[in-house]
């Protein structure tokens, strides 16, 4: 078995990481996900690999987590994200694209919940209606509004929590 090379290191409290996301549309709705623990959610992906670029990098996520197949495609947003999770500062950087499930997806006719597994942990996936997104604690929090638009265009955001 091959060890996970995530670009991800630890310095005192805080923690780097390298993250990469899907924006997944499909009649108005987004695909979100959470640890079944958190309260909020966010868009699928993970840590990039050392050597795996970033799109490459949610084709494996989303089939580590779903088994469902994806096209990756333009990158969206390019996030520097620093918040607080679970008593540790993170530094993440974040590539996001559009994505798009294959036509013979299970997540394409059911609203969900659907759930998945990463490395131990259960999480849970569900389509949210666009024009509801500012509702939900979605993070990081500048996608509440961006991915609210009609067109959704390319952005570099700096995000402080």
């Amino acid at each position: 078995m091959a060890i996970a090379r995530m670009i991800s290191f630890d310095v005192h409290n805080s923690r780097f990481q390298f993250r990469a996301a899907a924006v997944i549309e499909h009649h108005g709705a987004i695909l979100l996900h959470r640890a079944v623990h958190d309260e909020f959610w966010a868009l699928p992906g993970g840590r990039v690999e050392l050597g795996e670029h970033a799109g490459a990098t949610i084709v494996r996520e989303l089939r580590e987590e779903l088994n469902e197949s994806i096209q990756c495609g333009e990158l969206l947003y390019v996030v520097e994200n620093f918040f607080d999770y679970s008593s540790r500062r993170y530094h993440e950087i974040g590539l996001y694209f559009r994505a798009r499930l294959m036509g013979t997806s299970k997540l394409l006719d059911q609203a969900g919940p659907f759930f998945g597994v990463d490395a131990g942990t259960r999480l849970e996936f569900a389509w949210f209606e666009r024009s509801r997104l500012a509702d939900i604690d979605v993070r990081p929090a500048f996608l509440r509004q961006s991915l609210s638009r009609a067109e959704l265009t390319f952005e570099h955001v700096v995000q402080h929590v």
